[in-house]
């Protein structure tokens, strides 16, 4: 790995300390004991009762709260009325199945730790089955990808950001899912047209981001062509196509937001290291509003 990439990757935890944390009394930080590993999460309590559960995952060498600062998902928490949870991978990351990090070949089962964190949360705060969704940044998306892939008994809707899923990875759902897919055309870390990818862990070969999306729209039942519009632009440089195939079946949507000339970035969030490194960070939308808009429409 070189040491750029080296770098970039363990700043993601350093740099992406920006954005006011909307804290609630209810908040904690907590421990869930599974496969004989202590795994350590946060989460966000919104105002009055819950209508949701959001699990938000962080990218390769970061961590939960790092999470949160990147994406200020605690605001829109608040709006729609989400817990919002920020568990940690181990050693940084997460066993999302590509075998490039250490969880990975460690034998990390990490969709059942998260399957196992949503339970817990879900009775905990008495939130109805068919209200819970997943997000996540690389190695995150990554993650939110195998999610919905492996647990759609429990998840309704998943949006990655800047993340696919391996090319040795199965993808079996037993149902139709809502997906929201982002990514950036310049996109230096995880390539938008897929093949060969080198993170944290080592190489590793990937799905591109309209493969992604296509086999999405195929396992959802989505007939015809995706519906296509450009966002307004903001003047960053950006252009951010939005398709949008719905209805699905049993009510599911798949949209993907195309950002050409977006790079590994959280769309409206902190440019958390200089462009000539990680791309820029589109200002035409909010990935966080949008998210939240998202599985706002999509719980079953």
């Amino acid at each position: 790995m070189s040491h750029r990439r080296l770098t970039l990757l363990v700043l993601i935890t350093l740099a992406a300390g920006c954005g006011a944390r909307h804290a609630s009394a209810d908040d904690q930080s907590a421990t869930l004991e599974f496969g004989g590993l202590s795994r350590t999460f946060a989460v966000h309590v919104p105002p009055g009762h819950p209508t949701g559960l959001v699990m938000n995952l962080h990218g390769g060498a970061s961590t939960g709260s790092a999470q949160e600062r990147l994406t200020n998902f605690d605001a829109v928490a608040d709006a729609d009325g989400f817990v919002v949870v920020y568990p940690d991978g181990i050693d940084g990351n997460w066993a999302d199945g590509r075998g490039a990090a250490e969880p990975d070949r460690g034998g990390v089962d990490d969709v059942g730790f998260l399957a196992a964190l949503a339970d817990k949360l879900r009775s905990q705060y008495g939130i109805d089955p068919g209200h819970v969704f997943a997000t996540g940044m690389s190695n995150g998306g990554f993650m939110a990808n195998r999610l919905a892939c492996d647990r759609t008994d429990l998840f309704a809707a998943v949006a990655p950001v800047s993340g696919t899923l391996g090319s040795n990875v199965a993808c079996n759902p037993s149902r139709p899912v809502g997906v929201l897919e982002v990514h950036g055309t310049a996109d230096p870390i995880v390539p938008f047209d897929g093949g060969s990818m080198r993170g944290r862990g080592g190489a590793s070969e990937i799905v591109s981001a309209p493969a992604m999306v296509q086999r999405w729209r195929t396992g959802d039942g989505c007939s015809g062509e995706p519906a296509d519009d450009t966002l307004p632009g903001a003047g960053d440089g950006t252009v951010v196509h939005r398709f949008t195939s719905a209805p699905c079946a049993a009510g599911a949507a798949v949209v993907f937001y195309q950002v050409d000339g977006g790079g590994h970035t959280w769309p409206d969030g902190p440019q958390y290291l200089p462009k000539a490194v990680i791309g820029p960070t589109t200002r035409a939308f909010s990935a966080s509003e949008a998210i939240g808009q998202f599985f706002v429409a999509h719980a079953r």
